[in-house]
């Protein structure tokens, strides 16, 4: 119930964050893709605790092991199992978060809900869930770089009110992964740093915004009405935690335009494909891919868990206060760069089956 996401490629989610473990199932990618483990666990590491001083402290290394599925290295066609096991668990850290719930944390809503809930660490609602979408989304990027030569690359935009100004067509990912803040502009990397150890230091956390670019895209992937791309783009995103906001192309931006001035001219192409001479549209029109470079931003909001003293509730209702224990991202950003590279790979690698099973066949 709920931790399930795909149609042809489909994945389902395992673990709470201070069980035994955490890892996914990958049902329905297709035999003989050859897959460098390697590159599962770069983009692993990208992700896990304790890589720099503007991350939590939770020392784990997330080294993932697969269970099943390979043969040699390629892909059977059948169920992919992978799993990182748990090794720095401290659920002490979270007593008094058992009887006080975290403002706009799922404390309070897990416990409306159910009626019970892994308190530890947050339990599914907890970041470290998203090992297994990453290793997930790291065999779709590489089903994509196979198939269409895509690329899919995310970056840090904005924290807090620190923005960076970046050409996209520039970005590569030695840009990305040069600073620890994951943000291609070296100059605004120190400052968003800086700005994020301040706020740390008093105990309190902040947000920004993550950017996505889709380099060759195939074209004619996405379907109409309910399963637009752009939809399911903005779904698998806004699974994950902390996000608040999705745009596409011109985003919110785009309402202050003339349809003159929004509307992408296409332009005359030697290879029958399409072309347009701007991408207002964010490569995709009428929810199906044109071919043009994707883009995408998603807003994450400050982390909910802070050391500062708040106002809350019990769970039988009474007024409280909290000052949350344990380690904690100051700014969930730098390590969420591969959480939204990862949703973003595993959309376009099912619309991608779900394409050739339609409409491949003649």
């Amino acid at each position: 119930m709920g931790s399930s996401f795909g149609d042809l490629f489909r994945i389902s989610t395992f673990g709470e964050s201070h069980g035994g473990g955490v890892g996914v199932i990958i049902d329905g990618c297709p035999p003989r893709l050859p897959l460098d483990l390697g590159q599962i666990q770069a983009d692993l590491d990208r992700r896990r605790p304790g890589q720099s001083r503007i991350t939590t402290p939770r020392k784990e290394e997330d080294r993932v092991e697969i269970l099943s599925g390979l043969l040699d290295g390629v892909t059977l066609g059948t169920p992919i199992a992978m799993v990182v096991r748990n090794r720095d668990q401290r659920p002490g850290d979270y007593q008094e978060m058992q009887v006080a719930f975290r403002p706009s944390h799922a404390d309070a809503t897990y416990q409306a809900k159910y009626g019970i809930q892994a308190r530890s660490g947050g339990g599914r609602a907890s970041a470290r869930e998203t090992i297994g979408r990453v290793a997930a989304g790291a065999v779709a990027k590489q089903l994509l770089a196979r198939t269409h030569g895509t690329e899919v690359i995310a970056w840090v935009r904005r924290i807090h009110t620190i923005e960076a100004v970046i050409d996209p067509a520039s970005v590569s990912l030695e840009a990305v992964e040069a600073n620890i803040v994951r943000c291609p502009d070296a100059d605004t990397a120190e400052r968003m740093i800086e700005r994020i150890e301040a706020i740390g230091r008093e105990g309190d956390s902040c947000g920004g915004v993550i950017e996505c670019l889709v380099r060759r895209p195939p074209v004619g992937l996405g379907m109409p009405v309910f399963d637009k791309l752009e939809a399911d783009l903005a779904k698998a995103v806004m699974s994950l935690p902390a996000t608040k906001g999705f745009e596409i192309g011109s985003g919110f931006g785009g309402t202050l335009l003339r349809g003159s001035e929004h509307n992408d001219a296409f332009l005359p192409s030697d290879d029958g494909r399409l072309r347009t001479a701007t991408n207002n549209s964010g490569g995709i029109q009428g929810g199906i891919s044109n071919g043009e470079e994707i883009q995408l931003r998603v807003a994450f909001k400050p982390t909910a868990t802070i050391r500062k003293e708040q106002q809350t509730i019990d769970a039988s209702g009474a007024a409280t206060t909290l000052a949350a224990k344990g380690r904690h991202d100051p700014c969930v950003l730098p390590r969420a760069v591969p959480m939204v590279e990862a949703m973003v790979a595993l959309v376009l690698a099912d619309h991608l089956l779900r394409q050739q099973a339609q409409c491949s066949l003649w």
